[in-house]
């Protein structure tokens, strides 16, 4: 059950959806592969807190996927680490009244829920 939801979180925060002023959107696995891609030329472009903290969540959670037992403690600090993100999108689609936005954010934190409360079944 636990690698299921695992898998659910890491899926589900790369189709996150964001849109903002001039008509512009993207979902983030889109921004994060132009990203990617800008850093290879540039590898300063990809030094942001919101970058690297997300990047480092989604290995976290990638590890776990590969353990016999996904540990509990992995498990927790990367979704904190990709909620911190996530979470202020939601946010900031609640204050400009952009439904897609906030609904694109609703599988996540589903997932997210189902995580903390599978981990906290388990005493590992």
């Amino acid at each position: 059950m636990k690698k299921i939801v695992n898998a659910g979180l890491l899926i589900c925060s790369l189709f996150v959806y964001l849109e903002w002023g001039g008509g512009y959107h993207t979902f983030i696995f889109q921004g994060e592969w132009e990203m990617f891609s800008k850093a290879i030329t540039d590898p300063m472009s990809a030094l942001h807190p919101f970058v690297l903290l997300r990047l480092a969540g989604q290995m976290m959670l990638l590890f776990t996927l590969f353990q016999k037992d996904p540990s509990k403690r992995l498990t927790l600090i990367a979704l904190g680490c990709l909620s911190v993100l996530i979470l202020f999108i939601t946010f900031v689609g609640v204050l400009s009244k952009n439904y897609k936005v906030v609904l694109s954010t609703i599988p996540f934190i589903s997932f997210a829920v189902a995580a903390l409360r599978v981990n906290r079944r388990t005493n590992k």
